[in-house]
Protein backbone atom coordinates (compact mmCIF):
# COMPACT_ATOMS: atom_id res chain seq x y z
CA UNK A 1 0.00 0.00 0.00
CA UNK A 2 1.27 3.45 -0.85
CA UNK A 3 1.52 6.29 1.62
CA UNK A 4 0.53 9.89 1.11
CA UNK A 5 3.48 11.10 3.17
CA UNK A 6 1.62 11.46 6.48
CA UNK A 7 2.89 9.64 9.57
CA UNK A 8 0.59 6.70 10.20
CA UNK A 9 0.08 4.22 13.01
CA UNK A 10 0.28 1.39 10.46
CA UNK A 11 3.99 2.24 10.06
CA UNK A 12 4.75 2.65 13.77
CA UNK A 13 8.09 1.43 15.11
CA UNK A 14 9.59 1.30 18.57
CA UNK A 15 13.30 2.04 18.65
CA UNK A 16 15.15 1.18 21.84
CA UNK A 17 18.31 3.26 22.11
CA UNK A 18 20.95 4.29 24.57
CA UNK A 19 22.48 7.76 24.62
CA UNK A 20 24.23 10.13 27.05
CA UNK A 21 21.93 11.28 29.84
CA UNK A 22 22.45 14.97 29.22
CA UNK A 23 20.56 18.03 28.03
CA UNK A 24 19.88 18.28 24.30
CA UNK A 25 20.00 14.61 23.36
CA UNK A 26 16.25 14.09 23.11
CA UNK A 27 16.03 17.14 20.82
CA UNK A 28 18.88 15.86 18.61
CA UNK A 29 17.22 12.48 18.22
CA UNK A 30 13.84 14.10 17.59
CA UNK A 31 15.42 16.22 14.86
CA UNK A 32 16.62 13.12 12.99
CA UNK A 33 13.17 11.59 13.28
CA UNK A 34 11.51 14.74 11.92
CA UNK A 35 13.97 14.96 9.00
CA UNK A 36 12.55 11.71 7.63
CA UNK A 37 8.87 12.52 8.23
CA UNK A 38 8.42 10.67 11.51
CA UNK A 39 6.21 11.78 14.40
CA UNK A 40 7.07 10.78 17.97
CA UNK A 41 4.10 9.16 19.70
CA UNK A 42 5.82 8.33 22.99
CA UNK A 43 9.21 8.35 24.72
CA UNK A 44 9.51 5.88 27.59
CA UNK A 45 12.44 5.88 29.96
CA UNK A 46 13.65 2.35 30.70
CA UNK A 47 16.62 3.15 32.96
CA UNK A 48 19.46 5.55 33.70
CA UNK A 49 22.85 4.08 34.52
CA UNK A 50 26.41 5.40 34.52
CA UNK A 51 25.49 8.64 32.85
CA UNK A 52 23.56 7.02 30.01
CA UNK A 53 19.81 6.69 29.52
CA UNK A 54 17.95 3.81 27.86
CA UNK A 55 14.70 4.88 26.19
CA UNK A 56 12.03 3.47 23.89
CA UNK A 57 10.97 5.90 21.13
CA UNK A 58 7.61 4.99 19.56
CA UNK A 59 7.46 6.68 16.17
CA UNK A 60 4.78 6.91 13.49
CA UNK A 61 6.36 6.91 10.04
CA UNK A 62 4.99 7.75 6.59
CA UNK A 63 6.23 4.52 4.95
CA UNK A 64 8.29 1.36 5.56
CA UNK A 65 11.22 3.09 3.82
CA UNK A 66 11.00 5.92 6.33
CA UNK A 67 11.13 3.41 9.19
CA UNK A 68 14.53 2.21 7.95
CA UNK A 69 15.78 5.72 7.19
CA UNK A 70 14.91 6.97 10.68
CA UNK A 71 16.68 4.04 12.33
CA UNK A 72 19.80 4.59 10.23
CA UNK A 73 19.81 8.34 10.90
CA UNK A 74 19.68 7.72 14.65
CA UNK A 75 22.45 5.14 14.40
CA UNK A 76 24.55 7.80 12.70
CA UNK A 77 24.59 10.03 15.79
CA UNK A 78 27.84 9.81 17.71
CA UNK A 79 27.22 8.53 21.20
CA UNK A 80 23.94 6.79 20.37
CA UNK A 81 23.58 3.01 20.34
CA UNK A 82 20.44 1.51 18.79
CA UNK A 83 19.63 -1.74 20.56
CA UNK A 84 16.49 -2.80 18.69
CA UNK A 85 13.98 -1.68 16.08
CA UNK A 86 10.53 -3.27 16.37
CA UNK A 87 7.78 -2.88 13.79
CA UNK A 88 4.74 -2.46 16.04
CA UNK A 89 2.24 -3.68 13.43
CA UNK A 90 4.13 -6.94 12.97
CA UNK A 91 4.54 -7.22 16.75
CA UNK A 92 0.79 -7.20 17.45
CA UNK A 93 0.28 -9.87 14.77
CA UNK A 94 2.91 -12.21 16.21
CA UNK A 95 1.16 -15.40 17.26
CA UNK A 96 -2.11 -14.19 15.73
CA UNK A 97 -4.64 -11.71 17.09
CA UNK A 98 -7.23 -14.17 18.43
CA UNK A 99 -7.57 -16.81 21.12
CA UNK A 100 -10.29 -19.12 22.44
CA UNK A 101 -11.33 -18.91 26.08
CA UNK A 102 -13.77 -21.03 28.03
CA UNK A 103 -16.84 -19.35 29.48
CA UNK A 104 -17.31 -22.25 31.88
CA UNK A 105 -15.02 -22.86 34.90
CA UNK A 106 -13.67 -26.37 35.43
CA UNK A 107 -12.87 -26.45 39.14
CA UNK A 108 -14.45 -29.69 40.23
CA UNK A 109 -15.79 -33.04 39.09
CA UNK A 110 -19.26 -31.52 39.14
CA UNK A 111 -18.20 -28.81 36.66
CA UNK A 112 -16.67 -31.45 34.41
CA UNK A 113 -19.72 -33.68 34.52
CA UNK A 114 -21.95 -30.83 33.32
CA UNK A 115 -19.63 -29.25 30.76
CA UNK A 116 -18.54 -32.60 29.33
CA UNK A 117 -19.41 -36.20 29.95
CA UNK A 118 -21.90 -37.38 31.10
CA UNK A 119 -24.06 -34.26 31.37
CA UNK A 120 -23.30 -32.97 27.86
CA UNK A 121 -25.18 -35.97 26.43
CA UNK A 122 -28.46 -34.53 27.70
CA UNK A 123 -27.98 -31.37 25.62
CA UNK A 124 -26.88 -33.38 22.58
CA UNK A 125 -30.04 -35.49 22.79
CA UNK A 126 -32.19 -32.38 23.12
CA UNK A 127 -30.66 -30.96 19.92
CA UNK A 128 -31.12 -34.28 18.12
CA UNK A 129 -34.83 -34.18 19.01
CA UNK A 130 -35.21 -30.47 18.23
CA UNK A 131 -32.38 -28.99 16.08
CA UNK A 132 -33.51 -25.44 16.87
CA UNK A 133 -32.08 -25.89 20.38
CA UNK A 134 -28.59 -25.63 18.84
CA UNK A 135 -29.30 -21.93 18.21
CA UNK A 136 -29.59 -21.27 21.93
CA UNK A 137 -27.47 -23.95 23.64
CA UNK A 138 -24.28 -23.97 21.53
CA UNK A 139 -21.86 -21.32 20.33
CA UNK A 140 -24.11 -20.86 17.30
CA UNK A 141 -26.08 -18.40 19.44
CA UNK A 142 -23.31 -15.85 19.12
CA UNK A 143 -20.75 -17.06 16.57
CA UNK A 144 -20.16 -15.97 12.97
CA UNK A 145 -17.91 -17.60 10.37
CA UNK A 146 -15.80 -15.11 8.42
CA UNK A 147 -15.17 -16.98 5.18
CA UNK A 148 -12.70 -15.92 2.47
CA UNK A 149 -10.64 -17.42 -0.31
CA UNK A 150 -8.37 -14.36 -0.38
CA UNK A 151 -9.18 -13.59 -4.00
CA UNK A 152 -10.11 -9.89 -3.60
CA UNK A 153 -8.53 -8.50 -0.44
CA UNK A 154 -9.04 -4.75 -0.16
CA UNK A 155 -6.08 -2.87 -1.58
CA UNK A 156 -4.10 -6.09 -2.14
CA UNK A 157 -6.07 -8.14 -4.67
CA UNK A 158 -5.75 -11.90 -5.09
CA UNK A 159 -3.22 -12.79 -2.38
CA UNK A 160 -4.61 -16.19 -1.45
CA UNK A 161 -6.09 -17.61 1.75
CA UNK A 162 -2.95 -17.75 3.92
CA UNK A 163 -2.05 -14.11 3.24
CA UNK A 164 -5.67 -13.06 3.82
CA UNK A 165 -5.73 -14.52 7.32
CA UNK A 166 -4.53 -11.37 9.16
CA UNK A 167 -7.37 -9.40 7.56
CA UNK A 168 -9.96 -11.99 8.59
CA UNK A 169 -8.55 -12.10 12.12
CA UNK A 170 -8.95 -8.33 12.20
CA UNK A 171 -12.53 -8.68 11.05
CA UNK A 172 -13.19 -11.07 13.91
CA UNK A 173 -11.76 -8.54 16.37
CA UNK A 174 -14.15 -5.91 15.04
CA UNK A 175 -17.11 -8.24 15.48
CA UNK A 176 -16.15 -8.76 19.12
CA UNK A 177 -15.26 -5.15 19.91
CA UNK A 178 -18.32 -3.52 18.33
CA UNK A 179 -21.00 -6.23 18.31
CA UNK A 180 -20.01 -8.50 21.21
CA UNK A 181 -20.06 -11.33 18.67
CA UNK A 182 -17.60 -14.23 18.56
CA UNK A 183 -16.34 -14.59 14.99
CA UNK A 184 -13.90 -17.12 13.60
CA UNK A 185 -11.80 -16.61 10.44
CA UNK A 186 -11.99 -19.45 7.94
CA UNK A 187 -9.59 -18.80 5.04
CA UNK A 188 -10.04 -21.64 2.59
CA UNK A 189 -7.96 -22.92 -0.30
CA UNK A 190 -11.05 -23.30 -2.47
CA UNK A 191 -11.60 -20.83 -5.27
CA UNK A 192 -14.57 -21.92 -7.40
CA UNK A 193 -18.11 -20.96 -6.51
CA UNK A 194 -19.27 -24.58 -6.18
CA UNK A 195 -16.47 -25.40 -3.73
CA UNK A 196 -17.01 -22.31 -1.56
CA UNK A 197 -20.76 -22.92 -1.43
CA UNK A 198 -20.23 -26.53 -0.45
CA UNK A 199 -17.73 -25.58 2.26
CA UNK A 200 -20.11 -23.05 3.80
CA UNK A 201 -22.96 -25.56 3.72
CA UNK A 202 -20.78 -28.12 5.51
CA UNK A 203 -19.68 -25.80 8.35
CA UNK A 204 -23.03 -24.06 8.79
CA UNK A 205 -24.15 -26.30 11.71
CA UNK A 206 -21.36 -24.74 13.82
CA UNK A 207 -22.28 -21.10 13.22
CA UNK A 208 -25.14 -18.67 13.67
CA UNK A 209 -24.29 -16.78 10.48
CA UNK A 210 -21.75 -16.48 7.68
CA UNK A 211 -19.91 -13.32 6.68
CA UNK A 212 -18.44 -13.66 3.19
CA UNK A 213 -15.34 -11.51 2.87
CA UNK A 214 -12.92 -10.49 0.12
CA UNK A 215 -14.19 -12.94 -2.51
CA UNK A 216 -13.79 -11.72 -6.08
CA UNK A 217 -16.68 -10.68 -8.31
CA UNK A 218 -18.65 -12.02 -10.05
CA UNK A 219 -18.48 -15.34 -8.19
CA UNK A 220 -19.23 -13.59 -4.87
CA UNK A 221 -22.76 -12.81 -6.14
CA UNK A 222 -23.47 -16.41 -7.08
CA UNK A 223 -22.06 -17.72 -3.80
CA UNK A 224 -24.19 -15.42 -1.68
CA UNK A 225 -27.33 -16.08 -3.72
CA UNK A 226 -26.97 -19.85 -3.51
CA UNK A 227 -26.18 -19.86 0.21
CA UNK A 228 -29.17 -17.67 0.97
CA UNK A 229 -31.31 -20.24 -0.86
CA UNK A 230 -29.92 -23.31 0.91
CA UNK A 231 -29.03 -22.18 4.45
CA UNK A 232 -31.35 -21.19 7.30
CA UNK A 233 -28.83 -18.80 8.89
CA UNK A 234 -27.96 -15.23 7.84
CA UNK A 235 -25.43 -14.92 5.01
CA UNK A 236 -23.95 -11.49 4.38
CA UNK A 237 -21.35 -10.41 1.83
CA UNK A 238 -19.90 -7.43 3.66
CA UNK A 239 -17.91 -6.03 0.72
CA UNK A 240 -21.24 -5.49 -1.01
CA UNK A 241 -23.87 -4.86 1.59
CA UNK A 242 -21.84 -3.41 4.46
CA UNK A 243 -20.46 -0.77 2.12
CA UNK A 244 -23.90 -0.11 0.65
CA UNK A 245 -25.50 0.33 4.07
CA UNK A 246 -22.95 2.91 5.23
CA UNK A 247 -22.95 4.74 1.89
CA UNK A 248 -26.74 4.99 2.06
CA UNK A 249 -26.54 6.29 5.64
CA UNK A 250 -23.99 8.90 4.57
CA UNK A 251 -26.12 9.88 1.57
CA UNK A 252 -29.22 10.25 3.75
CA UNK A 253 -27.38 12.65 6.01
CA UNK A 254 -25.65 14.52 3.19
CA UNK A 255 -29.06 15.20 1.65
CA UNK A 256 -30.49 16.13 5.05
CA UNK A 257 -27.65 18.61 5.51
CA UNK A 258 -27.92 20.18 2.06
CA UNK A 259 -31.71 20.11 1.76
CA UNK A 260 -31.77 18.05 -1.42
CA UNK A 261 -33.99 15.16 -2.46
CA UNK A 262 -32.91 11.88 -4.08
CA UNK A 263 -35.10 12.46 -7.12
CA UNK A 264 -33.31 15.70 -7.97
CA UNK A 265 -29.80 14.27 -7.96
CA UNK A 266 -27.52 13.15 -10.74
CA UNK A 267 -25.17 10.60 -9.19
CA UNK A 268 -22.03 9.26 -10.86
CA UNK A 269 -20.36 6.10 -9.59
CA UNK A 270 -16.81 5.02 -10.30
CA UNK A 271 -16.53 1.28 -9.77
CA UNK A 272 -18.82 -1.48 -11.02
CA UNK A 273 -17.59 -4.30 -8.80
CA UNK A 274 -19.33 -5.83 -5.81
CA UNK A 275 -19.41 -2.64 -3.75
CA UNK A 276 -20.42 -0.39 -6.65
CA UNK A 277 -23.23 -2.72 -7.64
CA UNK A 278 -24.64 -2.97 -4.11
CA UNK A 279 -24.33 0.77 -3.46
CA UNK A 280 -26.11 1.54 -6.71
CA UNK A 281 -29.01 -0.75 -5.82
CA UNK A 282 -29.26 0.78 -2.34
CA UNK A 283 -29.51 4.30 -3.78
CA UNK A 284 -32.06 3.27 -6.40
CA UNK A 285 -34.18 1.62 -3.70
CA UNK A 286 -34.00 4.86 -1.70
CA UNK A 287 -35.44 6.90 -4.56
CA UNK A 288 -32.45 8.10 -6.57
CA UNK A 289 -33.32 8.03 -10.26
CA UNK A 290 -30.46 9.42 -12.34
CA UNK A 291 -27.54 7.16 -11.46
CA UNK A 292 -24.66 6.52 -13.85
CA UNK A 293 -22.12 3.79 -13.12
CA UNK A 294 -18.68 3.82 -14.72
CA UNK A 295 -16.25 0.96 -15.05
CA UNK A 296 -12.72 1.15 -16.47
CA UNK A 297 -14.15 1.66 -19.98
CA UNK A 298 -16.53 4.45 -19.02
CA UNK A 299 -20.26 4.81 -18.49
CA UNK A 300 -22.35 1.64 -18.48
CA UNK A 301 -25.35 1.87 -20.78
CA UNK A 302 -27.54 -0.32 -22.96
CA UNK A 303 -25.29 0.05 -25.99
CA UNK A 304 -22.54 -2.01 -24.41
CA UNK A 305 -22.60 -5.81 -24.48
CA UNK A 306 -22.59 -7.39 -21.02
CA UNK A 307 -23.99 -10.83 -21.82
CA UNK A 308 -21.03 -12.45 -20.02
CA UNK A 309 -21.51 -10.33 -16.88
CA UNK A 310 -25.05 -10.44 -15.42
CA UNK A 311 -24.19 -7.82 -12.80
CA UNK A 312 -23.19 -5.21 -15.37
CA UNK A 313 -26.10 -6.22 -17.57
CA UNK A 314 -28.44 -5.40 -14.67
CA UNK A 315 -26.73 -2.02 -14.24
CA UNK A 316 -27.09 -1.32 -17.96
CA UNK A 317 -30.83 -2.02 -17.76
CA UNK A 318 -31.56 -0.11 -14.53
CA UNK A 319 -29.24 2.92 -14.53
CA UNK A 320 -28.19 5.80 -16.79
CA UNK A 321 -31.75 6.71 -17.83
CA UNK A 322 -30.58 9.42 -20.24
CA UNK A 323 -28.12 7.16 -22.02
CA UNK A 324 -25.02 9.24 -21.30
CA UNK A 325 -21.78 7.74 -22.58
CA UNK A 326 -18.08 8.42 -22.46
CA UNK A 327 -15.44 8.35 -19.75
CA UNK A 328 -15.87 9.10 -16.06
CA UNK A 329 -14.52 12.59 -16.71
CA UNK A 330 -17.12 13.06 -19.45
CA UNK A 331 -20.23 12.04 -17.52
CA UNK A 332 -19.29 13.73 -14.24
CA UNK A 333 -20.13 17.11 -15.78
CA UNK A 334 -23.31 18.43 -14.19
CA UNK A 335 -23.40 15.73 -11.52
CA UNK A 336 -24.60 16.52 -8.01
CA UNK A 337 -22.90 13.60 -6.32
CA UNK A 338 -19.85 11.43 -6.96
CA UNK A 339 -19.32 8.06 -5.30
CA UNK A 340 -16.02 6.30 -5.84
CA UNK A 341 -15.34 2.67 -4.97
CA UNK A 342 -12.61 2.11 -7.49
CA UNK A 343 -9.03 3.37 -7.86
CA UNK A 344 -6.81 6.27 -6.75
CA UNK A 345 -6.41 9.67 -8.39
CA UNK A 346 -9.05 9.29 -11.10
CA UNK A 347 -10.30 12.86 -10.71
CA UNK A 348 -8.80 16.26 -9.97
CA UNK A 349 -10.02 19.68 -8.89
CA UNK A 350 -11.05 20.66 -12.43
CA UNK A 351 -13.35 17.63 -12.68
CA UNK A 352 -15.12 18.52 -9.43
CA UNK A 353 -15.48 22.12 -10.63
CA UNK A 354 -17.45 20.76 -13.62
CA UNK A 355 -20.02 19.18 -11.31
CA UNK A 356 -23.03 21.17 -10.17
CA UNK A 357 -22.52 23.78 -7.46
CA UNK A 358 -21.66 22.46 -3.99
CA UNK A 359 -21.40 18.80 -4.99
CA UNK A 360 -21.32 15.84 -2.62
CA UNK A 361 -18.17 13.72 -3.03
CA UNK A 362 -17.64 10.26 -1.53
CA UNK A 363 -14.13 9.25 -2.67
CA UNK A 364 -13.63 5.91 -0.96
CA UNK A 365 -10.72 4.20 -2.71
CA UNK A 366 -8.18 3.08 -0.13
CA UNK A 367 -5.59 4.06 0.81
CA UNK A 368 -5.56 6.81 -1.83
CA UNK A 369 -8.98 8.28 -2.78
CA UNK A 370 -10.19 8.99 -6.31
CA UNK A 371 -9.60 12.68 -5.50
CA UNK A 372 -7.82 14.04 -2.43
CA UNK A 373 -10.11 15.95 -0.04
CA UNK A 374 -7.72 18.89 0.38
CA UNK A 375 -7.93 19.57 -3.37
CA UNK A 376 -11.67 20.15 -3.28
CA UNK A 377 -12.60 21.17 0.26
CA UNK A 378 -13.56 24.68 -0.88
CA UNK A 379 -15.69 23.36 -3.77
CA UNK A 380 -17.62 20.43 -2.33
CA UNK A 381 -20.45 20.75 0.17
CA UNK A 382 -19.51 17.41 1.73
CA UNK A 383 -16.49 15.15 1.30
CA UNK A 384 -16.25 11.60 2.64
CA UNK A 385 -13.53 8.99 2.24
CA UNK A 386 -12.70 5.51 3.46
CA UNK A 387 -9.76 6.77 5.49
CA UNK A 388 -9.60 7.37 9.22
CA UNK A 389 -7.40 10.47 8.93
CA UNK A 390 -10.11 12.57 7.23
CA UNK A 391 -13.60 13.49 8.46
CA UNK A 392 -16.59 11.37 7.41
CA UNK A 393 -14.97 7.97 7.22
CA UNK A 394 -17.30 5.56 5.44
CA UNK A 395 -16.35 2.36 7.21
CA UNK A 396 -18.18 -0.96 7.13
CA UNK A 397 -17.62 -1.41 10.86
CA UNK A 398 -20.52 1.00 11.32
CA UNK A 399 -22.77 -1.66 9.79
CA UNK A 400 -21.84 -5.30 10.04
CA UNK A 401 -21.45 -5.73 13.83
CA UNK A 402 -24.88 -4.24 14.52
CA UNK A 403 -26.50 -6.02 11.58
CA UNK A 404 -25.32 -9.44 12.75
CA UNK A 405 -26.05 -8.56 16.39
CA UNK A 406 -29.64 -7.77 15.46
CA UNK A 407 -29.96 -10.85 13.24
CA UNK A 408 -28.64 -13.16 15.98
CA UNK A 409 -30.77 -11.55 18.68
CA UNK A 410 -33.89 -12.00 16.55
CA UNK A 411 -32.87 -15.53 15.45
CA UNK A 412 -33.22 -14.37 11.84
CA UNK A 413 -32.78 -16.90 9.07
CA UNK A 414 -31.61 -14.36 6.50
CA UNK A 415 -30.58 -10.73 6.11
CA UNK A 416 -33.02 -9.11 3.71
CA UNK A 417 -33.37 -5.68 2.11
CA UNK A 418 -35.67 -4.41 4.84
CA UNK A 419 -33.03 -5.19 7.46
CA UNK A 420 -30.29 -3.45 5.49
CA UNK A 421 -32.42 -0.33 4.96
CA UNK A 422 -33.22 -0.28 8.66
CA UNK A 423 -29.50 -0.45 9.43
CA UNK A 424 -28.73 2.51 7.15
CA UNK A 425 -31.44 4.68 8.69
CA UNK A 426 -30.30 3.70 12.18
CA UNK A 427 -26.71 4.76 11.44
CA UNK A 428 -27.90 8.07 9.97
CA UNK A 429 -30.17 8.72 12.97
CA UNK A 430 -27.27 8.69 15.43
CA UNK A 431 -26.43 12.23 14.27
CA UNK A 432 -29.07 14.72 15.38
CA UNK A 433 -30.15 17.62 13.18
CA UNK A 434 -28.27 20.14 15.30
CA UNK A 435 -25.10 18.03 15.08
CA UNK A 436 -25.00 17.64 11.30
CA UNK A 437 -22.16 19.48 9.58
CA UNK A 438 -20.04 19.06 6.44
CA UNK A 439 -17.43 17.29 8.59
CA UNK A 440 -19.93 15.12 10.45
CA UNK A 441 -22.43 13.20 8.33
CA UNK A 442 -21.44 9.74 9.59
CA UNK A 443 -20.80 8.85 13.22
CA UNK A 444 -17.43 7.74 14.49
CA UNK A 445 -16.72 4.02 14.37
CA UNK A 446 -16.06 4.32 18.12
CA UNK A 447 -19.50 5.76 18.87
CA UNK A 448 -21.01 3.04 21.06
CA UNK A 449 -24.54 4.10 20.15
CA UNK A 450 -24.15 2.90 16.56
CA UNK A 451 -24.04 -0.89 16.88
CA UNK A 452 -26.71 -0.92 19.57
CA UNK A 453 -29.09 1.24 17.54
CA UNK A 454 -28.44 -0.78 14.37
CA UNK A 455 -29.03 -4.05 16.21
CA UNK A 456 -32.41 -2.94 17.55
CA UNK A 457 -33.53 -1.62 14.15
CA UNK A 458 -32.38 -4.75 12.32
CA UNK A 459 -34.07 -7.09 14.79
CA UNK A 460 -37.34 -5.16 14.50
CA UNK A 461 -37.12 -5.19 10.69
CA UNK A 462 -36.36 -8.92 10.71
CA UNK A 463 -39.50 -9.67 12.71
CA UNK A 464 -41.67 -7.25 10.75
CA UNK A 465 -40.57 -8.68 7.41
CA UNK A 466 -40.89 -12.32 8.44
CA UNK A 467 -37.15 -13.02 8.38
CA UNK A 468 -37.32 -13.89 12.09
CA UNK A 469 -39.99 -15.38 14.34
CA UNK A 470 -42.20 -12.95 16.27
CA UNK A 471 -41.38 -12.13 19.87
CA UNK A 472 -42.61 -14.63 22.43
CA UNK A 473 -44.92 -13.17 25.10
CA UNK A 474 -42.14 -13.38 27.69
CA UNK A 475 -39.78 -11.49 25.37
CA UNK A 476 -42.31 -8.69 24.82
CA UNK A 477 -42.59 -8.04 28.51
Amino acid sequence: MESEGRPSAQYAVTIRLECPHAAGWIARIAGKIAEHGGAIRAIDLVRIRRGRSLRDYTIECPSPEAENAIAEAIRGLDGVRVLSVTDDTFRIHQGGKLEIRSKVPLRSRADLSMAYTPGVARVCEAIAREPEVSRTHTIRANTIAVVSDGSAVLGLGDIGPAAAMPVMEGKAILFKAFGHIDAFPLCIDVHDADGIVRFCEQVAPSFGGINLEDIAAPKCFEIERRLRETLDIPVFHDDQHGTAVVVLAAAINALRLTGRSPESMKVVFSGAGAAGFACTRALLDHGFRNVIVCDSRGAIDRRRDFRSNPMKQWLAEHTNPNGEHGSLKDVIEGADMFIGVSAPNLLDRRDIERMNESPIVFAMANPTPEVMPEEIEDIAAVVATGRSDYPNQINNVLAFPGIFRGALDARARTINEEMKRAAAHAIASVIADDELSPDYIVPSVFDKRVAARVAVAVAEAARASGAAPPLEPAERS
